[in-house]
């Protein structure tokens, strides 16, 4: 292996050796030998008036008004066996600020734990009923709230009220039954607004939104897969009409392994179509991470006896080159260089596209030690001019560091309480490389790459609401919340299919939950289920992105084909209505029909002016072009035809009427 001489050439190498292949390219044989598996955690609101704990509106957002701010530091508490969780553990380190804006609309006392929680919310407990029934779970007969520790700020109180709701059940995809291992109703998090250094700043509108939780086994084995199991359940929830939708109503956590790896949690992806390069990466990067782990064990590396040395640069010289040592050296700060034994060609080593290992520890240095990136230089850099100022700073240390070939070095900065978080959290990370994959969740990112967020919680963190007393669920009211429960995803998949509609579709029209609107609108108005799917998934799609201000009620497609049936329009002048309503929306259809120019005309008279529009036509054009003379009529009198007659019978009568002689 190359010792850094030259890093981007080792990257490359260290690329292949990992096997790494763009998703596009691998095959099933790539996820078999890698040994990967997945499993979801899919978030989702429900839409219900009040939160889960308290009597505050839920789905009042707050934007940049807020009526005061609330300043907290959390700390980490014993759990109910005295023992600490390590995400505490770790959020203690940061030293982080937590600052709340809250508006009054939106927050009580019930949100810092000043009064008990009240009683839980009827109808969100009806809805995640409804909703484990539909996924085939089994409800529980009592319902157990349990504290979820969150240190991390997101949650003032320091922990979260859930509760387990269903277990067990199951939902058939394309590739065969994903099982479901529970699902749990609890109260949302805050909304993060920012997090840069040792602040962190949300908004506490979302918090106690009532919210479920559907857990997966881990019984996906490709990539596709495991977003078309976040999509089923998503249309699931959708389908019951009773879940909240928009940014953030719906969240997808990823679990993700591999052979000889560990579970790794990718949180919060926001955009399903993510996953899939998401769960790739991740795949590899744990791969990549056991081959190092390999070449340390090795070079005889040991967590036990290996540690870093480190020395400061004493005085500006060549720091004076970069912008964030010089001003913290200037700010009474610290300039260290940090010597990892046995590390060389390690830093550069491939873990996911555009990143290397020294990724792995710049990303907890960014969150445990609150030095905002770029934080770190290091003696393999792929540019080669911060390369040559980071082996410069590391030849100013070398005597009091004594590197050898086979090290490598970090340099660190930032403020002295800072820089000592900082070594402490290198040298955690290089012990942890020496045993291969980190417990961890890790921030997901738009380009299919993840960043370290926080140690990987472990049971220590929850433990018994001694609030809360159980909950007794009912035969009665399972049965209530199990009355006339929707069709299933795949039913209705199905439907859709027998119907002929594109699978281009599918997704919008799923996600929307319009299936039963489809149907009743044909049934009613004797419209093709096929046009109005076409219609709704592509021009209603492609109107609300050019329209996005105007909110377009789906069920107003009922007044508009009640109107098209009773003034028997044609499906193309049907499409022409539903675009002047988007254009005029406080308009009915017949007025914003006219408003587009629409004019009622006998069909006879527009037939009528076929014959002249030929003789029109010889005299303007003498195009040779196949087709010019028929296109050229069919656009003069479209404008006439529209909602007056059918432009195919149109087309056949331009077709078969000569011009006069």
């Amino acid at each position: 292996m190359d010792h850094g001489d030259n890093p981007t050439g080792n990257y490359e190498r260290t690329r292949a050796l990992v096997g790494y292949v763009p998703r596009k390219q691998a095959t099933v044989q790539t996820y078999k030998a890698l040994g990967f598996k997945s499993g979801l955690e899919v978030h989702q609101q429900l839409k219900t008036q009040r939160k889960l704990f308290c009597r505050c509106p839920a789905g009042v957002f707050q934007h940049d008004a807020y009526d005061a701010e609330v300043i907290r530091h959390m700390r980490p508490t014993l759990s109910e066996m005295g023992e600490y969780d390590g995400t505490a553990l770790m959020e203690k380190r940061t030293r982080k600020n937590i600052l709340y804006r809250i508006k009054d609309e939106t927050a009580c006392t019930y949100d810092i734990d000043d009064p008990p929680p009240f009683p839980i919310n009827r109808e969100a407990l009806a809805i995640a009923v409804r909703i484990s029934l539909m996924l085939h779970l089994n409800v529980v007969g009592e319902l157990h709230v349990i504290r979820k520790q969150y240190l991390d700020g997101s949650i003032p109180t320091g922990f979260q009220r859930t509760g387990i709701l269903g277990i067990e059940g199951d939902i058939p995809l394309s590739f065969g039954t994903v099982r479901i291992m529970q699902l749990s109703i609890e109260e949302d998090s805050c909304r993060e607004v920012s997090d840069v250094g040792h602040w962190r700043v949300y908004t506490t509108d979302r918090l106690g939104m009532p919210l479920i939780e559907t857990v997966t086994y881990p019984d996906m084995t490709m990539p596709d897969q495991v977003a078309e199991a976040a999509h089923y359940i998503r249309f699931l929830c959708r389908s019951s009409g009773l879940v909240r939708v928009g940014p953030g109503a719906a969240r997808e956590d990823v679990n993700v392994s591999v052979t000889g790896g560990t579970r790794v949690e990718i949180k919060g992806v926001s955009k399903i179509r993510w996953i899939p390069e998401l769960v790739h990466n991740e795949a590899f990067r744990q791969h990549a991470l056991l081959l190092i782990a390999a070449e340390l064990k090795k070079r005889g590396c040991n967590p036990e006896s290996w540690t870093i040395h480190h020395a400061d640069v004493r005085s500006v010289g060549h720091a004076a080159q970069h912008d964030g040592m010089r001003r913290a050296l200037e700010q009474g700060g610290r300039v260290a260089v940090v010597n990892l034994p046995r590390f060389a060609g390690l830093l550069s080593f491939f873990t996911q596209p555009g990143q290397s290992f020294a990724d792995e520890i710049s990303g907890r240095i960014k969150v445990i030690a609150c030095l905002e990136r770029p934080n770190m230089l290091h003696s393999e850099m792929l540019d080669d001019g911060q390369r040559a100022l980071a082996l410069a700073l590391i030849a100013e240390t070398k005597s009091e560091l004594k590197p050898s070939a086979d090290d490598a070095q970090v340099i660190v900065w930032g403020p002295e309480e800072d820089v000592v978080t900082a070594l402490e959290t290198i040298e955690e990370r290089c012990h942890m490389a020496m045993l291969g994959v980190p417990n961890e969740t890790r921030q997901s990112r738009p380009d299919g790459t993840t960043n370290f967020e926080r140690v990987l919680p472990g049971p220590d963190r929850m433990y018994p609401d001694t609030d809360s007393a159980p909950i007794p669920i009912t035969e009665e009211f399972i049965a209530d919340c199990g009355r006339d429960l929707p069709p299933a995803v795949s039913d209705q998949m199905t439907q859709l299919s027998k119907w002929g509609v594109p699978r281009d579709t599918f997704t919008y029209l799923l996600r929307n939950n319009l299936v039963g609107l489809i149907e009743s609108i044909a049934n009613e108005f004797g419209a093709r289920p096929k046009f109005l799917a076409t219609l709704l998934a592509h021009t209603v799609k492609y109107l609300q992105g050019k329209h996005p201000d105007i909110e377009f009620p789906f069920e107003r497609l009922r007044e508009l084909f009640a109107f098209a049936k009773r003034t028997k329009l044609s499906e193309d002048a049907v499409r022409v209505l539903l675009r002047a309503m988007f254009d005029h929306p406080t308009l009915s259809p017949e007025d914003a029909f006219k408003a587009a120019g629409y004019n009622a005309r006998p069909s006879e008279e527009i037939l009528g002016r076929v014959a002249s529009m030929h003789e029109q036509f010889d005299r303007v054009s003498t195009s040779p072009v196949n087709g010019a003379r028929t296109r050229w009529i069919m656009g003069q009198l479209r404008p006439l035809a529209l909602g007056n007659i059918p432009l195919s019978e149109l087309r056949a009568h331009v077709d078969n009427v000569p011009a006069r002689v």
